[in-house]
């Protein structure tokens, strides 16, 4: 079996990737995601932009694996590809982070882009999922009180959903549910499986 990679740090990702029983390792890609945000702004593009530049990174010091990168933004706006203007959310990095951003998008709706790319030798694949969330109407205490709870500074959008972030929410649209903590396993076991891992 070939060596498999998740090129991320990300832990709320590798506990995804360790429900399919795979051996992998987890590697740091060291891009710098600043400097694509600074000149992409369609959400899609971005997202699939730093998915293959992660993975590509990791790649090149593991010509022989098969490597996995991902990326995963938040869209405040009525849909990813509107004309109107679309706010992104990344991480928040502290309470005051995640204070706007839940005060933001509380009491509306909001798009999840979470995009994936694959490389081995010979071999590249990407796909992306858009979730469509409806976050409840919060005052301040409750926002204050889930931020000290669950502290969602490393998540897009300032949720865990995957915990006590469900009940933030009145309706969720998605075709997986692992897309919204950050890599879609359905799409990517059909990926694997063409890369013969073993998965049933």
């Amino acid at each position: 079996m070939k060596k498999l990679i998740l090129a991320s740090t990300s832990p709320y990702r590798a506990e995804l990737l360790e429900r399919l029983g795979l051996p992998f390792e987890k590697h740091d890609s060291k891009v710098d995601e600043d400097s694509y945000k600074a000149v992409i702004s369609d959400p899609i593009e971005l997202t699939s932009r730093l998915a293959f530049e992660k993975a590509q990174a990791v790649f090149k010091e593991n010509p022989d694996a098969v490597v996995i990168g991902g990326d995963q933004v938040s869209v405040f706006g009525p849909n990813p590809r509107s004309e109107q203007r679309i706010m992104t959310l990344g991480k928040p990095g502290n309470f005051e982070g995640s204070l706007k951003q839940l005060s933001l998008l509380e009491g509306h709706t909001h798009q999840l882009i979470t995009s994936v790319c694959i490389l081995a030798r010979d071999f590249e694949e990407s796909f992306k999922d858009v979730t469509t969330l409806k976050m409840r109407a919060l005052d301040q205490l409750e926002i204050k009180r889930y931020i000290e709870k669950e502290r969602p500074y490393s998540c897009a959008g300032s949720y865990k959903i995957e915990s006590v972030g469900i009940s933030l929410f009145d309706e969720v649209q998605t075709k997986d549910s692992t897309a919204i903590i950050g890599l879609p396993l359905l799409q990517l076991c059909k990926i694997l499986r063409k890369l013969d891992f073993p998965l049933p």
